[in-house]
């Protein structure tokens, strides 16, 4: 169950934290993994670490920002391996503040990363699966699509649209075998976590790591290999009956509070 065999899937954002836990639990499955990150050098720690376990990796830097980069990488990708299977949007940055405390550059910043960047990325590869018969998307959005989160009015913004295009994309590619879904995570504890809690509390960072992972209701974080394990389903021949489908993995944070 749940083999990936000869299947080729591209992740975005896969040089660290839930990107990289995806593509190495995808590797281990079977799939040709093709490694994107905005990190050159990220990029190819994780597909090497793949290829040193006997996977089938190749890396590429790559601005999801940027829809001709997007293109050109995709174009590459699909010359080099022939078919695109599943893409798996990850790539995304995060910010915090609210109405007040938030610039119209970070705005601008995080809907050129955030929303445009799973729009280049979808329409390269959708265009691909239509002609190719079919294949999956997958986007990571958050809870913040569903709930009021304190001090994330931009981040929430980004991951209400992702939600909204999952939809839209599962919508209007049904008939042609295309299956569109996204995962909905609460925290995860990811090398972002522990960069914010050493810039915002020097000196505290254990006390406020508790803090963070009290505040979901199964009393902890998730973890990236988490999401991966939904992630390998969603995006497997087992879930071929599930697509417009937003999942939550969440701890217990929105249905329990």
């Amino acid at each position: 169950m749940f083999s990936l065999a000869d299947k080729t899937v591209v992740i975005t954002g896969a040089g660290s934290g839930i990107g990289k836990a995806i593509a190495l639990l995808f590797a281990r499955q079977g799939a040709r993994v093709e490694v994107l990150d905005l990190s050159a050098e990220a990029a190819r720690g994780t597909a090497e670490e793949i290829r040193a376990a006997g996977g089938d990796a190749t890396e590429s830097a790559c601005d999801v920002g940027n829809g001709a980069a997007v293109n050109a990488v995709i174009d590459a990708i699909a010359a080099r391996r022939g078919r695109i299977d599943v893409l798996v949007n990850n790539a995304g940055i995060a910010h915090i503040g609210t109405l007040l405390t938030t610039e119209e550059a970070d705005l601008d910043r995080l809907y050129q990363i955030n929303i445009k960047g799973v729009f280049h990325c979808a329409q390269a590869a959708v265009k691909r699966m239509v002609a190719q018969g079919g294949g999956v998307v997958l986007n990571l959005c958050s809870i913040a699509a569903n709930m009021g989160l304190p001090d994330r009015f931009a981040y929430s913004m980004t991951k209400g649209a992702v939600l909204t295009m999952t939809y839209s994309i599962a919508k209007d590619f049904i008939g042609q075998g295309v299956r569109c879904n996204c995962i909905c995570p609460a925290r995860v504890h990811t090398p972002f976590v522990d960069g914010y809690l050493a810039r915002t509390y020097p000196g505290r960072e254990a006390e406020m790591f508790e803090k963070l992972s009290a505040a979901q209701p199964i009393g902890r974080m998730a973890s990236p290999d988490e999401v991966a394990s939904l992630a390998l389903y969603l995006c497997s021949d087992e879930a071929s009956f599930v697509t417009g489908t937003a999942y939550p993995l969440d701890g217990g944070a929105v249905n329990l509070r």
